[in-house]
């Protein structure tokens, strides 16, 4: 099987590609220099040229806050972009995989989010991630919609390299602890992508590691496992005042995998652990 990743320089497509070789996939990795996916003719040249059997569509404007002053940019890479790309799928007729998130919600409540829950994007970033949703919707029978959070990589910044910096130089710090969520490792998750691009059990999906945690639960794991001697201490979201609106409510009901004979990821604890192993701090 022949994948077209986008994003390829990415903590998440990076994996990807990786992860698509290993299973003896061919796998094109494709990130701006090669593809710039606010491009129409860029994207059919690129798709058609490389004649995958499907796509799958990493690459994302991510500047969350950035994006409340550049919201042409980000509607441009996450909406556009994506509708873009999903019209040539429609033209080969081949599947597509877009990576959501759950900003496409409001963020409110305790309820685990499913994965046809009302969207009510709270900032721009959700507002266009959400837009690429319905781009896909409209153009697209054969695809998924993988909706992911609090993700780290090996490749890229990350919520535990920025830790781990701090860690080095501060022996006390001060994080968020009204905003739940999980913890996500790309690597668990790349798996969880090529296993799913290879059937045809399409629709809409939530992908995150098991468990949940505030981000004051995560940095104290962190430092735990790291063997670092920080101390941290939890404030409210509001003690950090940011550009765009957080949701505070990001947990995510993963039943769907299992129903569509999909594994589950492993725990963020352990997830954390073995990614640990794998960079330098």
């Amino acid at each position: 099987m022949k994948v077209l990743v986008t994003g390829v320089k990415g903590q998440l497509g990076f994996d990807v590609v990786n992860e698509l070789k290993k299973w003896g996939h061919e796998a094109v990795g494709v990130d701006i220099e090669e593809m710039d996916i606010t491009n129409e003719e860029s994207v059919n040249r690129v798709i058609k040229e490389s004649a995958p059997d499907a796509v799958i569509h990493c690459a994302a404007y991510t500047a969350v806050d950035a994006a409340e002053d550049n919201e042409e940019l980000c509607r441009n890479v996450n909406a556009t972009g994506t509708k873009y790309i999903a019209k040539v799928c429609k033209d080969l007729d081949i599947k597509m995989m877009y990576i959501s998130t759950d900003y496409v919600f409001n963020g409110q409540g305790t309820r685990p989010w499913e994965p046809d829950d009302k969207r009510e994007p709270l900032n721009v970033y959700g507002q266009t991630k959400y837009e690429g949703e319905l781009a896909i919707e409209e153009i697209l029978e054969k695809y998924f919609t993988v909706r992911i959070a609090w993700v780290f990589g090996v490749n890229g910044k990350n919520f535990i390299k920025t830790m781990l910096n701090l860690g080095k130089t501060r022996d006390k710090l001060t994080v968020v602890d009204d905003q739940i969520g999980s913890p996500t490792y790309t690597y668990d998750l790349a798996r969880l992508l090529v296993d799913m691009i290879e059937t045809d059990r399409y629709g809409r999906y939530h992908a995150t590691n098991e468990g949940q945690c505030s981000w004051y639960d995560f940095a104290c794991e962190i430092f735990k496992q790291a063997g670092m001697n920080v101390t941290v201490e939890p404030v409210g979201s509001d003690q950090f005042p940011v550009k765009a609106k957080r949701p505070m409510n990001s947990r995510m009901n993963r039943d769907k995998l299992e129903e569509n004979g999909f594994e589950r990821l492993p725990i963020w604890q352990d997830a954390l652990a073995r990614y640990l192993t794998e960079i330098e701090y």
